[in-house]
C-alpha cells in the first residue's frame, strides 16, 4: 500500500518526536502486525487486492514462495531503490520490511478461503480499517516511513513530479504486472485507491504520538553542525 498526496502531506507535518521510545516502538510493532493482518483479510476478501498486493499473488503464483516472504523481498528491493534516491530508511523502514509479510502469512493461515461473498465483502471492509489504523499507529511512532511510501516520496523530491502522479505512475505499473502474472484484479482494487487515503487521513494525526513539553522544549542538535 501507499498513501495519496493528502496522507504523505500530513505525515510531513506531524510535530518530531524524540522521546518516548518504549510507547513509540511498541506501538510501531502492533501497527506493522496489524498491517499484515489488514492485507491478510483483504487478500482473503477476494474482490481485489491492493496495488502492491496484486503484484505480490502474481508473483507467488509462478514461484510457489509465500505470499509474505514476497513481500519481504519486495520490500528489499523497494529499499534498493532508496540508494539513488538518497532517501535514508529508519529503523521504522526496516522493521516494516521485515514484520509486515509473516504477519500476512500468519493471517492468511487463519482465514479460511471460498467465503460467501457478503461475508468476504466484510472481510474486505474490516481489512481497509484495520490498514487504516495500523497505518496511523506505525506512522505515528515516528520511526521512519514503508518501503513503499519512501518511494514514492523520494521519487517526487528527485523529479519534483506532484506526489499524486508519482503514486499513480508506481500502483497503475505494479498492479498492471500483478495482473499480467495473474493477480486478483477486482472491484475491491478500486474501492481500495479510492478509501484507503481518506482513512488514512483520519487515522495518521489520531494515533500520532505527540511530543511531551519537555521534547518539544529541549534544542535539536543538527550533527552537521560544526
Amino acid at each position: 500500500m501507499q498513501l495519496d498526496c493528502k496522507v504523505a502531506s500530513s505525515t510531513h507535518s506531524l510535530p518530531p518526536v524524540t522521546g518516548r521510545l518504549p510507547l513509540r516502538f511498541a506501538q510501531l510493532l502492533v501497527g506493522l502486525f496489524l498491517y499484515g493482518i489488514g492485507i491478510a483479510l483483504i487478500v482473503r476478501g477476494e474482490i481485489g487486492a491492493a496495488p502492491w498486493d496484486v503484484l505480490t499473488q502474481g508473483i507467488a503464483k509462478h514461484t510457489g514462495l509465500s505470499f509474505g516472504l514476497i513481500t519481504v523481498l519486495t520490500s528489499a528491493v523497494v529499499l534498493l531503490v532508496w540508494i539513488p534516491l538518497r532517501q535514508k530508511p529508519g529503523i521504522g523502514t526496516v522493521l516494516n520490511a521485515l514484520l509486515v509479510g509473516p504477519a500476512a502469512d500468519i493471517g492468511l493461515a487463519l482465514i479460511p478461503t471460498g467465503l460467501d461473498l457478503w461475508v468476504r465483502i466484510l472481510l474486505f471492509v474490516a481489512g481497509l480499517l484495520v490498514l487504516a489504523v495500523a497505518t496511523g499507529l506505525y506512522i505515528g511512532a515516528h520511526f521512519g516511513p514503508g518501503p513503499r511510501d519512501g518511494l514514492m516520496t523520494g521519487l517526487n523530491a528527485r523529479t519534483g513530479w506532484a506526489i499524486w502522479k508519482v503514486r499513480t505512475g508506481i500502483e497503475l505499473t505494479v498492479v498492471t504486472l500483478g495482473w499480467i502474472l495473474g493477480g486478483n484484479v477486482g472491484l475491491g482494487t478500486a474501492a481500495f485507491a479510492v478509501l484507503v487515503g481518506p482513512l488514512c487521513q483520519w487515522a495518521i494525526p489520531f494515533f500520532a504520538i505527540k511530543p511531551r513539553a519537555t521534547d518539544a522544549a529541549a534544542p535539536v542538535l543538527d550533527p552537521a553542525a560544526g
